[in-house]
């Protein structure tokens, strides 16, 4: 039974699209359907929100390891992580059932649900969310534990994310918003659904997962600078698969550096602006069917 839900926008920000959501639900309440659902609505980082910025001083989206709530650390992410926790977790020995975090990317992934773990729960979940929304992409997470990841939705007993896009920093796109309230507004019928008990996982279709692999670095010089970019034909190309021998960068002397692997791969955030800093061209996964 979901007991209590939190429904979080502005764990970044600048990305827009979840804030406006909570936004406007506040001013206007859910939607009738969802009256018997307790649901909380949260804005995480009201000051990079007033600066219009990713983060202030570190990613609030990486705080939530159980070592770095444990450190003491005075950025003002790390310590705003520590109230959130508390808010609503403690992670562990959380009194929230179900935390869903909304996020935008620069890159064209859609509409994307994010699961951490491939229990009952969360199967039926990623089912419920594709029949009803096929356009949908289901993203897994699961190379560790879920506990040991650093997101804020891990402050709840069950947590994920929306990842909507593409949208600029900074921007609300009509389009990216409605998608984005789309999935919300599933991902709560699921919740209805699942506490009236009238949901089971084989009634459900099984569906298309992509498996998270590893993230793919630009490459760089002995400087460390970039000697190449996302090659256009991959560009945009998220959740597509990516073949051997087809390009992946352009040289800036012209010249195109291929996908090496000996199996085909499913790219997603594709150059994404956040990932700028730390030379993430783009991650890899595997098609599962869960």
């Amino acid at each position: 039974m979901l007991n209590s839900i939190a429904l979080v926008g502005g764990t970044h920000g600048n990305e827009t699209s979840g804030i406006q959501l909570v936004r406007n639900w506040r001013q206007h309440g859910l939607p009738q359907r969802f009256s018997d659902l307790n649901v909380s609505l949260n804005i995480a980082n009201k000051e990079a929100l007033a600066a219009n910025v990713r983060f202030l001083e570190q990613d609030l989206n990486r705080q939530f390891t159980f070592d770095a709530l444990a450190e003491n650390n005075i950025a003002k992410e790390a310590m705003l992580a520590k109230t959130l926790n508390e808010q609503l977790g403690p992670k562990g020995n959380s009194k929230t059932d179900l935390v869903i975090d909304i996020h935008n990317t620069t890159s064209a992934m859609g509409a994307t649900l994010i699961i951490l773990e491939t229990d009952e729960f969360h199967i039926q979940l990623a089912r419920y969310v594709k029949h009803h929304m096929p356009e949908a992409n289901i993203l897994l997470e699961d190379e560790k534990p879920y506990l040991e990841h650093g997101y804020l939705c891990t402050t709840g007993k069950k947590g994920v994310m929306i990842e909507v896009g593409a949208q600029p920093q900074g921007v609300l796109r009509e389009d990216v918003y409605l998608l984005t309230q789309t999935m919300a507004e599933v991902t709560l019928d699921f919740c209805m659904a699942y506490n009236e008990g009238s949901i089971t996982t084989d009634a459900l279709p099984p569906c298309d997962v992509f498996r998270l692999g590893e993230n793919v670095s630009f490459p760089l010089d002995e400087e460390g600078y970039r000697t190449a970019m996302v090659h256009h034909s991959l560009q945009d190309a998220d959740f597509k698969p990516l073949l051997p021998e087809q390009p992946v960068f352009r040289t800036f002397d012209g010249k195109d550096i291929v996908w090496e692997s000996d199996s085909e791969t499913y790219p997603h955030f594709i150059n994404e602006a956040a990932y700028f800093k730390l030379n993430v061209a783009f991650a890899t996964a595997d098609r599962i069917i869960l």
